[in-house]
């Protein structure tokens, strides 16, 4: 039996992608064994939303090979769709497969094997084999599904790939390509599945979930997050991260009569300031998505919403800055992702003028930094003395005590004693007792 390990690098879509792969693998016969091991094959499923993605990509490559130098070290996903020229370079590496052929991964590594073998002498250090399309046209949409949920409590599942709003800092859509969603029937056979074998959560996840349209029904995201409510069994339905222009008011009213929908936004905002708005080729204003928010808090009680937020993008002042900043302190967010401005080649944003020096980067991250703790933990704060239901995931050890700990519909990390007698799996309403450090406490109501 041959062993292979895999390692993910990214967003939640990979991780997805990657269970997926590894499901198909045990399938296939393969046995599973950790990254650090020796093993015959090793799997690493790239990232490229960053320079440092990119690098964490290769570094992760070169480990393989240097734990098993006559294992076959295979690159998949998103580097491998931006970074070609330089994975042809690159003798650690001896298959590339790019996105949209991830479901092919035993069939590929098996081919690549067999040519190996075949080889006499075997060539050591020959250019990998390239697996990958243009994504650039219209495409379709590779069908996958996961069989179990590594979390059991709580699955994620893709619903969507690409990208077509092409944000003038983002090379997303070089690897990920335009948009293609999956068939509704598929999304709602998976979540039954996963239901029926216990999962308490499902999360919808993409690229660009707020684009999705079923090519078998027509439906739109809102329509198909009714569906899934409907599903028998089904306790809780998370949204992944979704552009503002999507929480108009007829849609928050909808998703508000959903009991099953957790009351957790995340709306991606980049900037509270419409200049850089532009020049980051954002659809939206700032006042646009101010609306959205107003209209997410009027239908729904105290809803988490969440965002990102990129600091020192090109041409950025202190005043557009500070414009930034003054509209995120009369939002209070639950909590802001901040991210320091990264130079991505094959972008526009890489070659515009007036770069911010690295120092301004760090400093007005950590001014936005500041601002998101004391946000986060005023959201936490108003929930002591509250009840709410906790979704418990597993055990840890906080301020020297054992804990179970989960997260409430609004993604708040709850923390509770185990004597409580809770177990990981269980989903029940706690007193929230005190708050500290964005982390809430509970007992048993």
């Amino acid at each position: 039996m041959r062993t292979i390990a895999f390692h993910n690098l990214g967003c939640k879509v990979n991780s997805y992608e990657l269970e997926v792969m590894r499901q198909i693998a045990q399938k296939r016969g393969y046995e599973i064994v950790q990254f650090e091991q020796k093993a015959d094959v090793y799997v690493v499923n790239t990232c490229t939303v960053t320079n440092i993605a990119d690098r964490k990509s290769r570094q992760m490559l070169h480990r393989a090979k240097h734990t098993n130098p006559e294992a076959l070290v295979v690159a998949v996903g998103c580097y491998v769709q931006t970074g070609a020229e330089k994975l042809l370079q690159d003798v650690c590496v001896d298959l590339a497969i790019g996105n949209n052929h991830k479901t092919e991964i035993i069939d590929r590594i098996e081919e690549a094997l067999a040519a190996r073998e075949a080889e006499q002498p075997p060539e050591r250090h020959a250019v990998p084999r390239m697996i990958r399309e243009d994504l650039a046209g219209p495409g379709v949409y590779e069908p996958m599904c996961m069989e179990h949920s590594p979390e059991h409590t709580r699955a994620t599942i893709k619903i969507q790939d690409g990208c077509n709003q092409f944000c003038s800092y983002c090379a997303i859509p070089l690897a990920r390509g335009r948009v293609r969603s999956r068939e509704a029937r598929e999304v709602l056979r998976e979540v039954a599945h996963l239901t029926e074998q216990g999962c308490r959560e499902v999360v919808l996840t993409g690229i660009h979930i707020g684009s999705y349209e079923a090519p078998d029904t027509g439906e739109d995201l809102v329509s198909l997050i009714e569906g899934i409510c409907a599903v028998p069994g089904v306790s809780r339905v998370r949204m992944g991260s979704v552009e503002p222009r999507l929480m108009t008011r007829e849609n928050a009213q909808r998703l508000a009569k959903l009991p099953a929908l957790c009351p957790h936004f995340h709306l991606s905002l980049q900037s509270g300031c419409d200049a850089t708005l532009r020049r980051m080729n954002r659809h939206y204003t700032a006042k646009e998505y101010a609306d959205s928010v107003s209209f997410l808090r009027e239908a729904f009680d105290t809803p988490a919403v969440t965002t990102d937020v990129i600091v020192g993008f090109p041409g950025e002042t202190r005043e557009e800055f500070e414009e930034t900043r003054r509209f995120l302190e009369r939002l209070r967010l639950y909590d802001m992702h901040i991210f320091q401005y990264s130079r991505r080649e094959g972008t526009r944003a890489a070659s515009m003028p007036d770069q911010v020096p690295e120092e301004e980067k760090k400093r007005r991250s950590e001014i936005l930094l500041d601002l998101a703790k004391r946000c986060s933990e005023e959201f936490c704060a108003a929930m002591v003395g509250q009840d709410r239901e906790a979704l418990f995931e597993e055990t840890e050890t906080i301020g020297g005590e054992a804990c179970l700990v989960g997260h409430t519909r609004d993604y708040v990390k709850v923390a509770v004693p185990v004597t409580e007698g809770f177990t990981p799996g269980d989903a029940a309403m706690v007193r929230i007792v005190a708050a500290k450090e964005g982390v809430i406490y509970g007992k048993r109501k």
